[in-house]
């Protein structure tokens, strides 16, 4: 079975994350790392990839060079080869075009199962795993908490606001996973160096077959009108117990109409 996991380089969710008030994007000159929702994606396909002899995991990722990394943590996970997709032409691509990029690498390689995180933690929009099952005419199971794929299908459990829901689809298909799919397994020195020798195919705009005039931010779909900080958060409320706190309190929650 072909399997792909998609992974992206993120600021590091322990750092201080700031807007770039010229671009209004993701300012990214801090620690750089591979999301913590694609370690677990990249767990979730090499368990497929063990339960399924002769599998084989291709890492695919669209980012900078630096971007390379994170290919190269999962590479050291097990994942055998991977694809960087790096062009200049593409900085600042909403999910639009990068559902576009990621289809055009993806759809020579004859993938089974594609998987990828339900969010990443800077964009967040959740919005890329379904515009690429539907550029590449896949079936979706979005937001899986389980996975495990049987014969020609695979099937999870999908969460909703009031519990969860047993889905199925053929093969091929694409899945999005939430952070309770699986816990990441560290890289050993023998993983991480022999991922050094794994091979990561290299592809730009040419390669993809994309033209530079609808990608990058000039060409975007979506538009950040304006960004602001998060207010601060005020100082709560101090009720002394002088004999009326308990009448304080009742007062407080029932302007908060919360009684």
């Amino acid at each position: 079975m072909k399997i792909a996991v998609l992974v992206k380089e993120v600021p590091d969710t322990w750092g201080d994350r700031r807007i770039d008030p010229s671009t209004k994007r993701v300012d990214r000159k801090g620690d750089l790392v591979i999301d913590e929702i694609n370690e677990k994606s990249v767990e979730a396909a090499l368990l497929v990839k063990e339960a399924n002899a002769g599998s084989e995991v291709t890492v695919v990722t669209m980012g900078p060079s630096s971007a390379l990394a994170a290919i190269r943590k999962a590479l050291a996970m097990g994942a055998d080869n991977g694809i960087h997709i790096v062009d200049d032409g593409l900085v600042g691509s909403d999910a639009m075009q990068t559902s576009a990029a990621l289809a055009a690498a993806l759809r020579p390689g004859g993938f089974e199962l594609i998987i990828t995180g339900n969010e990443s933690t800077d964009g967040r929009t959740a919005a890329v795993p379904a515009m690429l099952a539907e550029r590449l005419g896949l079936a979706q199971l979005t937001f899986l908490r389980t996975l495990s794929v049987t014969g020609d299908g695979v099937t999870g459990e999908r969460m909703t606001d009031e519990g969860h829901l047993d889905v199925r689809a053929s093969l091929p298909a694409l899945v999005s996973v939430t952070e309770q799919i699986a816990e990441a397994r560290f890289p050993n020195f023998r993983g991480i160096m022999a991922a050094k020798k794994k091979k990561v195919e290299s592809l730009g705009l040419a390669g993809l077959g994309l033209p530079a005039d609808e990608t990058g931010a000039e060409n975007s779909w979506s538009v950040v009108e304006d960004v602001a900080p998060r207010p601060a958060r005020s100082g709560g409320t101090i009720v002394k117990d002088d004999g009326t706190a308990g009448t304080q309190l009742a007062d407080f929650l029932a302007a908060a109409k919360l009684i």
